[in-house]
Order: C-alpha cells, then structure tokens, then sequence
C-alpha cells in the first residue's frame, strides 16, 4: 500500500490532506515519494525554525539522545535548567513551565491567570477576555478561550469563563474590563488561525494600560507568532510592552514537541508544588533542540527575517490576481481573488507547499530559507495568484 492508502486505512480522518507525500528535506527543499522537488513555504505550521535537517539542530538533539533522553521532573536535567535560563534572560521573564504543545502552553497561562485573580481579588474574577477571532488551541479550555464559533458548535458544553470582544475594538475591550471581572486579558499580536491579522498598536498599549491599571494578567498567546517568526524574539517586543504571562510552542522545539509558558515577576510564584505537571515536559531531548534555536535567534538573524519580509511584501502587493497582503516578518496572509486552497493546489503542482488560514494563502517559511530559494517560490506563488 502506498502512504497515502495507509495513512486513510489507519489514521484518524481529522486532516484534510493535500495530494503529496513527503519523505525527506535538507532546508527548505523537501523531496516527494516521487522524487518531486518542493520548496517548503510552511514549515511544518510555522514549527521548523531553521528547516528541514539542520545541521545544529541534529547535532544538539542527537547528542542528547546519546546520554539522556527523559528523566522525569522528579529529577534536575541540563538542558530544562539552561532552556528556561535563556528565555529569561532573552525576555525579562522570571519563571518558566515547561509542556509539550501550544494549547497545554496557553492551559497553564489559564491556570496561572485564574489562580493569581482568585488569590487577589476573590474567587469571582476568573473570566478570561480573549478576541474575536482568535485561536488558543484544541483542548476544551483553550478551544472555549478561541473566539470562532464555528470551532465550538460539535463540543459543547464548553469551559465556562471566556469572553471574546473585538480585536482592535478599544471600547469593547475598556467595557469588558469594567464589568465581567476579569482574570486575564489573552491575544496573539498577529491572530494566525484567524487570517494572519495584526492587532493596531493603539489596541495592544491600550490592553497593557488597562491591565497594570487594574492589575489583570496580561497574557500574550506567541505559539504561533514567537521564536522570530515576526522578526523579534517575541512578537508582542514589536509594541513596547511587557506582558505578565507569554505562551509559546510550535518553532521554539525546531520540529519536536514543546511548550513553554514564561511568567514575569508578578505572577512567577503563583504556581507551587502540585499545582500543575506535565510527564514530558522539558524532555532533556525537545530542550536541548529547542536551546539550539532560541541560541541563534540574536539581534543580526532577526534582521535578515525583517528583510525576507520586507521583500515578500514589495513582491507581492499589487501583484496580478492578489488584492492584499498582511501579516508580520514571516508569518504572511496572501488575499486572492480565486479561492485560497485553488492557488495552493497550483502552487503544489509547481512544486511549492504554501498554507491557508480562513480565505488566505498563508505562508510560513523558515526563517533562515535561502533568499534564491525564496525567489523562486515567491515568483511560483505570483504566477499562481496571476492565472
């Protein structure tokens, strides 16, 4: 049997997959069971920082694997202990969880949240605001705490405590803050799932003033936009604010399964002995991995992200059959006037793997692709757009 037929015999049919199999990559250039060739413009949803097989990143996770690859947080292990040093140290943090996936990120930031209002103000201040749009993850909370219906409908009842107002809706969000209570303010700074849409910097100040105002955790959901996808380490360094809790996953392990969730000094004593666990979490292997990306992530690097982007911007505003583009550093929402999946299909066809999210094309390439190899799938994605 073929992948293909194996895969639909086999696995749970929750992935509407496109028509490629892949085998292997070196970079961004994966190669197909049929020996195709294809430029990677997706890295694996934004998770595959530095590309397929880089040199660094194996050599740090296979080192790790030779002496040890999961001990348990029974125990101390090097690479937990230098990992959550370094995303201190990189941010102004204090306290790091480590989990294994986006959404477990953004469940300790709801835990994290919930039990510093309670322990402040009372048990009655434990309503998230969230945004309109948003998306938090898959699990029941962190499904509740996305702000897209369509997402909830088949898993009702859901977590109760959610409230999504506007994004960039100033007056929605100063209203939710004067009368729901409130135990956290939680955005992405680009909503991804939602159509690679940034939030104004009048909305994301004014979150952080209400927040410090009356002492409301602000939480920023990076899962997606963090680790130099928008062209700083974090996405919410582009706004001048210091947010309270910050989740992050997805390019911060370069391909394996982590999650982190970085406390400030506010709240990074709010979580003790018990309080909450994760049996993978800072597996000595995804962090020693994820310590060879966060490593290289310095202020030069990120210059040449902004660059990419600049670039994919001039390339591809105004162009033939596209009617806008948005987004931040390389994480990029393309608006077509054909269908978004269309121009994906055609895109495969000649060799380039793009994404999509709501009716845009979407692309997320890794962050050190080759400007050459960048060319050639923007002009690829150009033509597609133009047909």
């Amino acid at each position: 049997m073929s992948i293909t037929a194996l895969d639909k015999e086999y696995v749970a049919g929750t992935y509407g997959r496109f028509p490629v199999e892949l085998v292997s990559g070196k970079g961004s250039v994966f190669t197909g069971s049929d020996g195709k060739r294809y430029i990677d413009m997706g890295s694996g949803i934004g998770v595959t920082a530095f590309g397929c097989a880089d040199d660094v990143w194996v050599a740090a996770v296979t080192a790790q694997l030779g002496k040890l690859q999961h001990a348990s947080n029974l125990y101390y292990t090097e690479p937990c202990a230098k990992l959550a040093q370094a995303l201190c140290e990189k941010t102004g943090m204090k306290k790091v969880f480590f989990s294994n996936s986006g959404a477990e990120a953004n469940e300790c930031a709801i835990k994290v949240a919930r039990k510093y209002s309670a322990e402040k103000k009372g048990d009655e201040y434990y309503t998230i605001i969230t945004l309109v749009n948003s998306f938090h993850g898959r699990t029941l909370t962190t499904l509740s705490a996305t702000g897209q219906e369509h997402f909830h409908k088949l898993f009702n009842p859901l977590t109760p405590g959610f409230v999504s107002v506007e994004a960039n809706n100033v007056a929605a969000l100063e209203e939710a803050v004067a009368t729901c209570k409130p135990a956290g303010i939680m955005f992405e700074v680009v909503q991804g799932e939602g159509g690679v849409l940034p939030l104004t910097a009048e909305f994301v100040t004014t979150a952080a003033k209400l927040a410090k105002e009356h002492d409301i955790p602000l939480m920023v959901d990076e899962v997606q936009t963090g680790n130099g996808r928008t062209g700083k380490l974090y996405g919410y360094m582009h706004f001048g604010i210091q947010p309270d809790i910050v989740s992050t996953a997805k390019g911060l392990g370069g391909g394996l399964p982590i999650g982190a969730t970085l406390m400030s000094e506010k709240v990074q004593n709010v979580l003790g002995p018990g309080d909450h666990g994760s049996t993978y979490g800072g597996n000595p292997v995804c962090c020693a991995g994820a310590l060879s990306v966060i490593d290289r992530l310095d202020d030069a690097f990120l210059a040449e992200v902004q660059a990419k982007s600049a670039y994919i911007f001039s390339a591809l505003e105004g162009a033939a059959g596209i009617q806008s583009v948005s987004g931040m550093g390389l994480m990029i929402g393309i608006k077509t006037d054909r269908p978004a999946k269309e121009i994906v299909l055609e895109c495969i066809k000649k060799g380039v793997l793009c994404l999509t999210a709501k009716d845009k094309v979407r692309l997320l390439p890794a962050l050190n692709i080759p400007m050459d190899v960048l060319k050639e799938a923007v002009e690829i994605i150009k033509e597609a757009c133009a047909n």
